[in-house]
């Protein structure tokens, strides 16, 4: 029996790198280690200040909208937009996201 040369011949040529994964998220560019993040479920249940605070840290370019209970907001998607949506008590009740 003969053995067939991997690579030689075949229609699909090695990979340039292949040890490089594929992307953590669509938000990652494929040439980043970086993932650029999209919400932050961690902040639910904390004071609005203290989830501004992070959302800043991570994202400075952030443009943050407190949102209080009974407020109607648009559907329009930002990609710079935080919504940060908060009971009567200045807590967090949903997990800030992009949009």
């Amino acid at each position: 029996m003969a053995e067939k040369d991997e690579g030689q011949g075949s229609a699909n040529p090695p990979l340039e790198k292949p040890n490089e994964g594929l992307p953590m998220s669509y938000n990652q560019s494929v040439e980043s280690n970086n993932p650029k993040k999209t919400s932050w479920p961690e902040l639910v249940g904390t004071t609005s200040e203290e989830a501004k605070k992070k959302i800043k840290e991570e994202m400075g370019e952030a443009d943050i909208q407190l949102i209080p209970p009974g407020y109607s907001v648009t559907f329009d998607f930002r990609s710079q937009r935080v919504r940060i949506y908060v009971d009567e008590s200045d807590k967090v009740i949903r997990t800030p996201s992009i949009g």
